[in-house]
């Protein structure tokens, strides 16, 4: 099997991630970009990722993990969510990149 023809199936908890990002999205009305809608509808319905996708995702959470790390009021809350933590959700979240890390090396 190519890496090309290769599908990666999200996790429940990547799924379950996306879906409160999408829902504060929603509610807020501020956080993630085009892509990461989309990134968030695709793990929300558990669909299978492409290689390039994961790829996408391992990219993603290694030029914002600062954005946790620098993180204050707004993270991993309902009440009033940064930006940052709404557009973390839409990738799948915590879940999401430690799933994205473990698949990014199978690429290796």
């Amino acid at each position: 099997m190519t890496e090309a023809s290769r599908t990666f199936k999200p996790t429940t908890k990547m799924a379950s991630a996306a879906r409160r990002g999408l829902r504060l999205r929603e509610r807020f009305g501020r956080g993630g970009t085009e892509v990461g809608l989309h990134r968030a509808w695709q793990l929300a319905a558990g669909d299978s990722l492409s290689a390039t996708e994961v790829k996408a995702m391992y990219s993603y959470f290694a030029r914002h993990a600062v954005d946790k790390d620098a993180a204050g009021d707004g993270w991993n809350t309902d009440r009033e969510p940064s930006a940052g933590f709404i557009a973390w959700l839409l990738w799948g979240g915590d879940a999401g990149r430690a799933w994205a890390g473990r698949q990014r090396k199978t690429l290796d």
